[in-house]
C-alpha cells in the first residue's frame, strides 16, 4: 500500500496546514485486503474505527503520543525553553547536557565492575577461595605467589579484552561529542563543540550537516521553510523527509534581530515520532508538532542551511533515549556450564571429605605410632633435644587435610576451560570473517565478529526478530501493473513484450533522463501519447498526472560525466512514491518541479504547471492522500491515491460499474501474487466546493486544539464522489535470497518473527512475497485501542488457536510448519495493540498465542516496542533469541536479544556498532546460523565436557594414589608435570580441535537445514553426555591407576618411575581419546594430538634429567623394562575398549540426523542423485519458564 507520510506546501498559508503524519502513527490500519485476499486465506481481524491518543515504546509510561490537536501541555509536565536565552532557560532547572555516553565503564568503575561481571562465572569464584586457601601456612601446599596466577592471567586477559571494546567506545563517544556546530553567541554564530551545546540555544545547520541535539526549526534557506532531512541513523529510512519552520519565525534574521520566544513542549520521552508543544512570538500562540522539529542523527539534505532552537539535549534526546545501553552477554552454553561446575564441586567436596575421614581414621589407629611414622611425627629429637612439630591435633589435622586436598584437587574444576573457549572463540571468528560465503559484493562488506564470548549461541537459535525496511527488504519499489478503465496493463505479467525506457526530456538545451529504469508496457505507452484524443487517452492522462502530482516527492538534479546531460532523481519519504513517480515519468509525465505552491511536469515534451492548492497527507484513519490541482483555465481538480478499501468507500458507485468491477477482479490478482497496491480516483471540484473547502481548510489548519481531527474531517468531506482512474502494483523489492532464506530458517526449526514501524498492509505484503505467509494460513489480525478491548480480542483469539489446534488431524511442531491437513495460524499485531499488552497482565495472553502461531508479524511498532517483544520471548523460555536489523531504530532490538545482528547496508552504523555480528545481507544469516553457528556449538560443546573430563581423569588418580600413601595428600606424579598437565601436554589439542574440527561440511548443513535442530535439542551438551563422560572417566582412572599398582606390586619400584608411568599415560590416553572423536583429519590437528605425546615425552625426560629435582633418572631406570611399556599398552587399550564398544553400538545401532547425514556424506553420495530424503528426528519446544 501506498505511504505518503510528510506532505508538502501548496499556498501562502504552506506551513499552517503541514502536520506530520508520523505523529499520528498511532492509529492502526485495519485489514484493507479482505475483499480481494485469495478465497483459501481465511481472517480474523479485531479492529477499531476511532483513533485514540496512544503511548509508544514498551514500557507503558515512558510517552505518551499526544496529539498537537487534542491536548495541551499542563506547566508540570512542560518543559519551558527561552528561545537563543539559554541562561535563563537552564536557570530554574539545569537542564542535561549535549554530552552522551554509550562506553560501559570509567577509568574509576572499570575494576570494581569487570570483576563484579567475571565473577558471576561460578569457577572464578571457586579459584580465588583456592588462592586465598593457599595463603595460609598451614596448607601452603603450592607456593603463594604460583596459586595466584592462573586466576590473575585469565582475569587480565578478559580484562584486556572488556577494556579494548570499552576504549573504543570511549573513542567513538569522543569523536562525536568534540564534532562542531555553528551556534549563536551575542548576535554571531560561532562553533562550539557538541558537548558544549546548552538546551535554549539556536544552532545553524548547514546542507549534509548532521543535527547535533532536538531542535525545532526556527528558519531555513527555502523562502517556505521547507527543510529535507534524512533520517537514516534514526529510522533506517534512507529517503528524505520534510520538516517545517513556522511562518511567523521562518522570516526573522535571528543575527540582526533578537528573536524572543518561548517554546512550551513535553517533557523528554522515546516517542520519535511525536512531539508536542507550542510557541509564543510576538505575543502569537503557535502550535507545534512532529513536523516543526528535526532529531539528533538526522542529516539535513538538499536545504542551504535552516536554523533551530535546541529543545533536548545530550541524553534526553530521543535518539539516546531509545537506546537502551550495552548489555553484558553471555553464552547459554557457558551458562548452562556453571551447573556442571557445581556438580563438579559437590564432587570434589565428596572426594575431599573421603581424604578427611580415612585421615581421621587413619590417625586414631596409630595415634600411639605418631612419634615414629614419617609424616606425623609429633617430636623432633634429630638434634639432641625433643622439640614439637607442628602438630596441631586431631581434629585440626582433619580440617587442615580437607582444606589441603581441596588444593591438591582444584583443578577438577578446570580454569584452562575459561582460557582455552576464549581462544577457540577467536579462532572461530577468524574464519567466519575469512569465509567468502560471508561476503556480500552489493555493499562491499564482510562478515564482522564484534563480540568473542558468543559464537556458539549462533548454533541455538529457536527465534529470529526481523527487522523489514532494508533488512529483508532493500528498500527500492519497482512499479509493475497498471489497471486503467478496467484493462490490465501488467508488465510483470507479460515481461516479454515489455522493456526498459530510457525517457529523455529536453530543456534549455540540456537533456533530462531519470536515474532508474523503468519496465514499461509498449501498449500503455501508446495510448499515454494519445493524450485528450478520445475519452481513453484522457483518463489514462489523469492516471498518470495523478500518479506524478500525488506526492511529496523532490526532483532533484544530479550531474554527470556529460554536462550537457542531467538525471532526476526523486526523493521523498515514501519509496512507494519514489516508484510510481519513476513510472509516470517512464510512461511520459516527468515531474521537474516542485516548490511550495506549483509544480511542473513535462508531459510528452511540453511543460506544464499546476497550483498546489491544497494537500491532504496520508494518515492511518483515511488510508489515502489527496492534492488539490489548479489549471491553467482555472479549473480545479482533485486527486486521491490510497489503499483500496479506503478508496473504493468513496467512489461514486453509480458511475463506471463495469469498470470498479474490473478493477476489483485486478487489485485482486495484484494482490494474490504479493504486490503492494493502490487505488487512485479523482474529481472536479467546482467554484462554490473549492471554496467552501477553502475556508474549513483555513479554519482547520490554523487551529491551536483540534487541529488534526478538523484537518481530517476536512480531508473527508472533500474527497467523495470520487470517479476511479485506475489502480497500481507496486513491488517491494527483496534482498536476494530472503524467500529462500526464510524458509531453510523455518526448515531448521527456528521461528521467524517480522517487527516493522511500517503499517500493517506493508508487513502482509512483504509477509507473503518473502514466504513467510502462505495461502493456507489462518491470519489472526489485533488492532485495539484500549486496554479492555484489547484483552476481548486477545482471549477471542486464543479461543480461535485452540479450535484451531483441537480440531482433528491438526497439528502444529515446533517449526511452525504443519502436518498437510493443518492450518497453520498467523497472527498479524499492530503496536498500539503492543502498548496495552507490554508490562502488563496480558503479556502471558500474547505469548501464549504467538507461541501457538507460526508466524508473528508485528506493525506500527517503535523502537522499544521492538526490545518488549524481544523480552516477551526472553524472559518466557530457555529459547534463544536473535534480532537483526539495520538501523538506529533496532538498536534496542538487537540489544535486548541474545544474539544482535547488525546489516552494514544502506542505512547508517548505529544497529552495526551495537550488534555482536555484522553482515551485508539478510541471506547471509543462514550460513552464519546452519554452518557456522552448528560447528561453533558441536566444538565447544564437546570441548567443555572433554576438559571436564580430562580434568577429572587427572585428579582421580592423584585420589586413588592418596588412598594408598595414609590420606597425607602426597603425590607421585611431579609436580612440574602437574603444572604442565594443563598447559603443555594436553591443552593445545583441545584448542586447535575447537577451532578446526567439522562434523558435517558446508553443503551437507545447507541442503539438510534439518540438521541445525541438533543445537536446539542440545545434543552436544547436556547432562546426560555429561554423567556418561563422569562414568568414562572413573573407568579409565582405575585402569590408569591400579594395572600399575598391580604389575608392580611387590616390587621395588620408586615413586617417581611409577608417576612417570601415570604421567605419560593419562596424557596418552587423553589425547587419543580426542583422536576417537576427530571426524576431519588435517595435518595441523596431527601435528598437535601426536606432538603433544611427543612433547609429554620430551618434558618427562628432561624434568627426570634434572639432579635438582625429586626422581633423578627415574624415567630412564623406568623406561629401561619391559613392564613399562607392556603396562602403557595396555592402560591404553583397557581404558578405551568400553568406550569403543559402547561408541559403535550407538552409532550402529542409535545414529542420529549427523551421524546419518556423515555417513551418507562420504558413501552415499551416489545415493543422493537418487533423490532419497534422510528423515529427521523432531525437535521439541523448551517448556517456558
Amino acid at each position: 500500500m501506498m505511504d505518503p507520510k510528510t506532505p508538502c506546501d501548496s499556498s501562502s498559508n504552506f506551513d499552517s496546514f503541514m502536520f506530520n503524519s508520523l505523529s499520528r502513527r498511532s492509529g492502526i490500519s485495519t485489514q484493507s485486503r479482505s475483499s480481494v485476499r485469495n478465497n483459501s486465506i481465511r481472517e480474523v481481524s479485531f479492529g477499531h474505527s476511532v483513533s485514540k491518543p496512544v503511548r509508544y515504546g514498551s514500557k507503558g509510561a515512558d510517552s505518551e503520543a499526544l496529539s498537537t490537536s487534542q491536548k495541551e501541555i499542563s506547566d508540570e509536565d512542560a518543559r519551558l525553553i527561552y528561545v537563543d536565552d539559554p541562561e535563563r532557560t537552564n536557570e530554574k532547572f539545569e537542564f542535561a547536557g549535549n554530552s552522551i555516553r554509550t562506553a560501559k565503564y570509567s577509568i574509576i568503575t572499570f575494576l570494581p565492575r569487570n570483576l563484579f561481571e567475571q565473577f558471576h562465572r561460578v569457577a572464578y569464584v571457586y579459584f580465588l577461595v583456592i588462592a586465598v586457601l593457599n595463603q595460609l601456612p598451614q596448607l601452603a601446599v603450592f607456593g603463594r605467589g604460583v596459586s595466584i596466577l592462573p586466576l590473575a592471567f585469565v582475569l587480565l586477559v578478559t580484562a584486556v579484552k572488556d577494556a579494548y571494546e570499552d576504549w573504543r567506545r570511549h573513542n567513538s563517544d569522543k569523536i562525536e561529542n568534540n564534532r562542531l556546530a555553528l551556534v549563536l553567541v551575542n548576535g554571531q554564530f560561532q562553533e562550539k563543540k557538541w558537548k558544549d551545546v546548552r538546551v535554549g540555544e539556536v544552532i545553524k545547520i548547514s546542507a549534509n550537516e548532521t543535527i547535533p541535539c532536538d531542535i525545532v526549526l526556527l528558519s531555513t534557506s527555502d523562502p517556505t521553510g521547507v527543510a529535507y532531512v534524512q533520517t537514516i541513523n534514526l529510522d533506517g529510512e534512507s529517503n528524505l523527509k520534510s520538516r517545517y519552520a513556522k511562518q511567523e519565525t521562518k522570516s526573522k534574521l535571528v543575527e540582526k534581530e533578537r528573536l524572543n520566544g518561548l517554546i512550551k513542549c513535553e517533557k523528554p520521552n522515546r516517542n520519535i515520532y511525536g512531539f508536542h508543544g507550542n510557541m509564543e512570538v510576538d505575543g502569537k500562540r503557535l502550535s507545534l508538532g512532529s513536523s516543526n522539529i528535526v532529531l539528533r542523527g538526522c542529516e539535513l539534505k538538499n536545504t542551504n542551511w535552516a536554523l533551530g532552537v535546541s529543545v533536548y539535549c545530550g541524553c534526553e534526546t530521543k535518539a539516546m533515549l531509545n537506546s537502551s545501553g550495552a548489555p553484558s552477554k553471555r553464552s547459554l552454553l557457558e551458562t548452562r556450564m556453571n551447573s556442571e561446575i557445581i556438580m563438579l564441586s559437590f564432587f570434589l567436596v565428596a572426594l575431599c571429605t573421603v581424604s578427611s575421614v580415612c585421615a581421621a581414621v587413619w590417625l586414631k589407629r596409630h595415634k600411639d605410632e605418631l612419634n615414629l611414622l614419617p609424616y606425623y611425627r609429633k617430636l623432633d629429637v634429630s638434634k639432641g633435644e625433643e622439640d614439637s612439630y607442628e602438630y596441631y591435633g586431631w581434629g585440626l589435622e582433619i580440617l587442615f587435610t580437607f582444606l589441603m586436598a581441596v588444593i591438591v584437587y582444584q583443578v577438577m574444576i578446570p580454569i584452562s576451560l575459561y582460557i582455552s573457549m576464549e581462544l577457540v572463540r577467536v579462532g572461530q571468528a577468524y574464519f567466519m570473517i575469512g569465509d567468502s560465503r560471508m561476503y556480500d559484493k552489493a555493499t562491499n562488506s564482510r562478515f564482522q565478529c564484534r563480540a568473542l564470548n558468543i559464537n556458539e549461541d549462533l548454533g541455538q537459535i529457536k527465534y529470529v526478530f526481523s527487522d523489514k525496511t532494508g533488512t529483508l527488504t532493500e528498500n527500492k519499489m519497482e512499479f509493475q501493473c497498471a489497471s486503467i478503465l478496467g484493462f490490465d496493463y501488467s508488465s510483470a505479467i507479460e515481461s516479454l513484450e515489455n522493456e526498459q525506457v530510457e525517457y529523455s526530456v529536453q530543456a534549455d538545451g540540456k537533456i533530462f533522463k531519470l536515474k532508474m529504469m523503468v519496465k514499461v508496457n509498449k501498449e500503455l505507452l501508446q495510448l499515454s501519447r494519445s493524450a485528450f484524443a478520445n475519452k481513453e487517452g484522457k483518463q489514462i492522462y489523469d492516471f498518470f498526472l495523478a500518479l506524478a502530482a500525488c506526492n511529496t516527492i523532490v526532483p532533484l538534479l544530479v550531474d554527470t560525466s556529460d554536462p550537457m546531460v542531467k538525471l532526476i532523481d526523486y526523493q521523498g519519504e515514501s519509496p512507494d512514491e519514489q516508484a510510481l513517480t519513476y513510472a509516470a515519468a517512464a510512461y511520459g509525465f516527468m515531474l521537474i518541479e516542485r516548490t511550495s505552491g506549483h509544480i511542473v511536469i513535462d508531459i510528452h515534451g511540453e511543460r506544464q504547471r499546476f497550483d498546489v492548492l491544497g494537500l491532504h497527507e496520508f494518515d492511518s484513519d483515511r488510508k489515502r492522500m489527496s492534492v488539490i490541482l489548479g489549471y491553467n483555465n482555472n479549473s480545479v481538480k482533485i486527486f486521491v491515491k490510497g489503499a483500496d478499501t479506503s478508496i473504493l468507500s468513496v467512489i461514486d458507485k453509480s458511475l463506471n460499474a463495469d469498470i470498479l468491477q474490473a478493477t476489483e477482479t485486478h487489485l485482486h490478482l495484484y494482490s494474490s501474487v504479493g504486490l503492494r497496491t493502490l487505488v487512485v480516483g479523482m474529481r472536479d471540484l467546482n467554484v462554490s466546493e473549492f471554496e467552501q473547502w477553502h475556508s474549513a481548510f483555513e479554519a482547520a489548519s490554523t487551529a491551536l486544539f483540534g487541529r488534526a481531527a478538523m484537518l481530517r474531517k476536512v480531508a473527508c468531506n472533500v474527497e467523495n464522489n470520487l470517479c476511479i482512474l485506475g489502480a497500481t502494483a507496486i513491488e517491494d523489492k527483496l534482498q536476494q535470497g530472503v524467500p529462500e532464506s526464510i524458509e531453510s530458517l523455518r526448515t531448521a526449526g527456528i521461528k521467524v518473527w517480522v517487527l516493522t514501524g511500517d503499517k500493517q498492509e506493508t508487513a502482509i505484503s512483504i509477509g507473503y512475497s518473502s514466504k513467510l505467509l502462505t495461502s493456507n494460513m489462518t491470519q489472526i489480525i489485533i488492532n485495539t485501542n484500549n486496554r479492555e478491548s484489547c484483552k476481548r480480542h486477545l482471549q477471542d483469539a486464543l479461543v480461535i488457536a485452540g479450535n484451531q489446534m483441537s480440531v482433528p488431524g491438526v497439528s502444529h511442531n515446533s517449526e511452525g510448519s504443519s502436518d498437510a491437513v493443518s492450518t497453520p495460524l498467523a497472527l498479524v499485531i499492530d503496536g498500539t495493540s503492543l502498548v496495552y499488552i507490554l508490562d502488563s497482565e496480558l503479556e502471558e495472553e500474547l505469548f501464549d498465542l504467538a507461541s501457538r502461531c507460526s508466524v508473528v508479524l508485528c506493525s506500527r511498532v517503535a523502537p522499544l516496542q521492538k526490545a518488549g517483544i524481544v523480552a516477551l520471548v526472553k524472559n518466557r523460555t530457555d529459547d534463544m533469541t536473535l534480532a537483526i536489523g539495520d538501523g538506529a531504530n533496532d538498536v534496542s532490538m538487537i540489544q535486548m536479544a541474545d544474539v544482535g545482528v547488525g546489516i552494514s547496508g544502506q542505512e547508517g552504523r548505529q544497529a552495526v556498532m551495537a550488534s555482536d555480528f555484522a553482515m551485508g545481507q539478510f541471506r547471509l544469516l543462514v550460513p552464519l546460523l546452519l554452518i557456522h553457528g552448528h560447528w561453533n556449538y558441536q566444538r565447544l560443546g564437546y570441548m567443555i565436557i572433554y576438559n571436564f573430563y580430562r580434568n577429572a581423569i587427572f585428579v582421580l588418580v592423584l585420589f586413588w594414589y592418596v588412598l594408598f600413601t595414609a590420606f597425607t595428600l602426597t603425590t607421585a606424579i611431579n609436580e612440574w608435570s602437574s603444572m604442565l598437565y594443563s598447559i603443555i601436554y594436553t591443552a593445545l589439542p583441545t584448542i586447535v580441535v575447537g577451532i578446526l574440527d567439522k562434523d558435517l561440511s558446508k553443503r551437507t548443513l545447507l541442503k539438510n537445514p534439518q540438521l541445525y535442530r541438533a543445537g536446539l535439542r542440545n545434543e552436544a551438551y547436556n547432562k546426560k553426555l555429561f554423567w556418561l563422560a563422569m562414568a568414562d572417566t572413573l573407568w579409565q582412572s582405575i585402569a590408569v591407576f591400579f594395572a600399575p599398582l598391580i604389575a608392580y606390586w611387590g616390587t621395588t619400584v620408586d615413586v617417581a618411575s611409577i608417576g612417570d608411568l601415570w604421567t605419560l599415560s593419562v596424557v596418552i590416553l587423553v589425547n587419543l581419546h580426542l583422536a576417537m572423536d576427530i571426524i576431519r583429519w588435517s595435518w595441523i590437528i596431527h601435528a598437535v594430538i601426536w606432538g603433544s605425546i611427543v612433547a609429554t615425552f620430551i618434558c618427562v625426560v628432561i624434568i627426570d634429567a634434572i639432579p635438582a629435582f625429586p626422581g633423578y633418572w627415574a624415567i630412564f631406570h623406568a623406561a629401561g623394562t619391559g613392564v613399562f611399556w607392556i603396562c602403557l599398552l595396555g592402560i591404553v587399550i583397557a581404558a578405551l575398549l568400553p568406550r569403543f564398544v559402547v561408541k559403535y553400538i550407538y552409532q550402529y545401532y542409535f545414529p542420529s540426523d549427523i551421524q546419518i547425514s556423515r555417513e551418507a556424506e562420504k558413501y552415499g553420495n551416489s545415493r543422493d542423485n537418487g533423490g532419497g530424503q534422510i528423515e529427521m528426528l523432531p525437535v521439541s519446544d523448551a517448556p517456558p519458564r
